[in-house]
């Protein structure tokens, strides 16, 4: 395959040491180069994004200075992760690709407008705030692109994308990549389309081989307490996973009473306060990122120490996603949920699916243990149950 596309993208090729595409990548990239309108899933870690980017790349004009690619993505973290990798790929193209995101200077990215990028990677709050001003100009889009379509294509976002694409020509090529796939979602991107193809790519659900799982059993009021006492035991690089963000206050609040540093991001987040968040985490500042599931998309934390499930995943899936955060590339990881009663059963029926040993542990004296400590065991064994 690769001895077809251009010879930028040939060096760039063999400059990254690929030996052979992905799956996902030898379905996509000849119906991506043949025109066609295209909904795919395909798990994380496959390679999408360069199953569209590189034929996109491939059919950008670079005499042309005028934009003829959008890629549309639904947080900030994965606008500048998709811009990144392709910055990389264009190198010596002659190709400009420039990034639009919602809180950042508007009067600096007009100025990137006035570059003349060919490919435009961006939120769609920002990129239609743009064509709305008659400052981002679509007529001669030929593609535009959905990545993570699963987060795009949902109420609050729906109409805004559907009025981005009605912007540009018939002709154009609509594209549309996810990790999953509802069936809505599959609906509402064939109503867009013009005869699209499906691509299925079925990936073994599973976790890194090199991170160890641990769980800890508490009330639901007491895990804020087991969080603090975790954090608290040093070399400690943690994102920390809650299902809502209404509750991430609360349990910030918890630990902010008990000196425990954090950081926070989430949807609500300005682009300040995210990449303040981020560069006080990453640098280790703080040893524990709250996040929700969407606000992590795009994520990429180097020496990530630990994935802790606050809150109890929806699904094996969504374990696995979060789980992949650590122990990669070969690293050590630790997994660690905080359970009640109820979600101990769930989790040891995920840990018999998927494969992975699970240990339970305590705390004493500051330290995790293997074994119950005895006192506590005591009070257990001897304390009346409360009636339900």
């Amino acid at each position: 395959m690769k001895d077809t596309l251009k010879p930028f993208l040939h060096t760039i090729w063999e400059k990254n040491g690929f030996s052979k595409a992905t799956e996902i990548q030898e379905k996509a990239i000849p119906l991506v180069l043949d025109g066609r309108d295209l909904i795919a899933e395909s798990p994380t870690g496959t390679g999408k994004t360069l199953a569209y980017l590189l034929p996109i790349l491939e059919k950008i004009d670079a005499e042309k200075k005028v934009i003829q690619a959008v890629i549309l993505a639904p947080t900030r973290e994965l606008v500048m992760q998709i811009q990144q990798v392709a910055q990389k790929w264009t190198e010596g193209s002659g190709i400009q690709v420039a990034s639009f995101i919602g809180g950042a200077d508007i009067k600096r990215q007009l100025e990137k407008l006035k570059k003349h990028p060919q490919v435009i990677v961006g939120t769609a709050n920002r990129i239609y705030e743009l064509i709305q001003m008659k400052k981002m100009k679509m007529h001669e889009v030929k593609t535009i692109v959905l990545d993570e379509g699963d987060q795009l294509i949902v109420p609050q976002s729906e109409e805004l994308i559907k009025n981005i694409i009605k912007t540009t020509l018939n002709d154009r090529q609509l594209l549309l990549f996810s990790a999953t796939l509802s069936p809505r979602t599959e609906q509402v991107a064939k109503e867009w389309m013009k005869e699209p193809e499906l691509i299925r790519i079925q990936g073994k659900v599973k976790v890194p081989e090199t991170t160890d799982h641990i769980y800890f059993v508490c009330e639901l009021r007491d895990k804020a307490d087991i969080l603090r006492r975790i954090a608290k035991m040093g070399n400690m690089k943690g994102m920390v996973f809650l299902n809502d963000t209404k509750f991430i206050s609360q349990v910030a609040s918890r630990l902010q009473n008990k000196n425990v540093a954090y950081a926070i991001l989430s949807g609500d987040s300005t682009k300040t306060e995210r990449e303040a968040a981020l560069n006080n985490f990453r640098s280790g500042k703080y040893p524990l990122l709250l996040v929700t599931d969407v606000a992590a998309r795009g994520l990429d934390i180097e020496g990530l120490t630990h994935v802790i499930h606050y809150d109890f995943p929806q699904d094996m899936t969504q374990y696995v996603h979060r789980s992949g955060r650590t122990g990669r590339m070969g690293a050590a990881g630790t997994v660690v949920s905080l359970v009640t009663e109820r979600e101990e059963k769930l989790l040891k029926q995920f840990s018999g699916k998927l494969g992975f040993t699970l240990k339970r542990k305590y705390i004493s004296k500051g330290q995790v243990v293997e074994e119950q400590p005895a006192r506590v065991a005591f009070r257990q064994e001897n304390t009346p149950k409360k009636k339900r």
